[in-house]
């Protein structure tokens, strides 16, 4: 890990991951993050960049390049830190693994989230070994423009009724199990769209941090 996992203080902190390819990353990942972690009470979210993501293409920049840009993201914000975990991977990352190998970190007394958004828990019965994550973790789910909550089968309406609370205090109550959806923002920011140049140039200070933007720039990604 580029930062060690930080200590729990109190009772009611809980060790938050957040994965993703980070291709490049940008506001729609981190704002929400951050409304969620306020209303959750979150003191620290690691961020997981990923080599071999399961579910997507290949990432267009290299590893380096993708670390650099979420070091430069979230440079002097204490909430988040780094683990190059995943990018050590020869295989595709599969959330289940990743989250055992934290659960073996940290033991299993402890409170631990996975954020996921809106569109990933709509499609979360088609990952390896699904079922297992919520013996293993809570999922701390943040807003997407487009989507609901609404599963296509009733077995998973079922599924999302018998686990989700509505008061984040009471995530506290077990170290895993819960479903939290939280209501933040809906940013409708693209990683394929900033790949693609598809925003007006005047609107990408509300699109990416600047230290990004100059980067991408000054590498000539995308």
């Amino acid at each position: 890990m580029t930062q060690q996992i930080k200590k729990i203080t109190n009772f009611t902190d809980i060790y938050a991951l957040f994965g993703g390819t980070f291709d490049p990353i940008h506001y729609g990942h981190l704002i929400p993050i951050e409304e969620l972690a306020k209303k959750i009470g979150l003191h620290h979210v690691i961020l997981l960049p990923n080599n071999i993501p399961p579910h997507r293409i290949k990432p267009k920049a290299s590893i380096q390049q993708r670390l650099e840009m979420i070091k430069l993201a979230i440079k002097n914000n204490t909430l988040f830190s780094i683990s190059t975990s995943e990018l050590k991977r020869k295989t595709p990352s599969y959330t289940v693994e990743t989250l055992i190998s934290f659960r073996q970190q940290i033991g299993w007394k402890k409170q631990l989230g996975f954020i996921i958004g809106q569109d990933s828990l709509i499609s979360i019965n088609t990952w390896f070994h699904w079922k297992k994550i919520l013996d293993i973790c809570h999922l701390l789910v943040c807003a997407r423009p487009g989507y609901t909550t609404y599963f296509p089968t009733i077995e998973m309406q079922q599924w999302l009724k018998n686990h989700q609370i509505y008061k984040p205090e009471i995530l506290k109550n077990k170290p895993y199990g819960f479903i939290y959806i939280a209501n933040t923002s809906l940013l409708n920011i693209s990683s394929t769209k900033i790949r693609k140049r598809k925003y007006n140039i005047k609107n990408y200070k509300y699109i990416l941090p600047p230290k990004v933007l100059n980067y991408i720039n000054k590498n000539n990604l995308y």
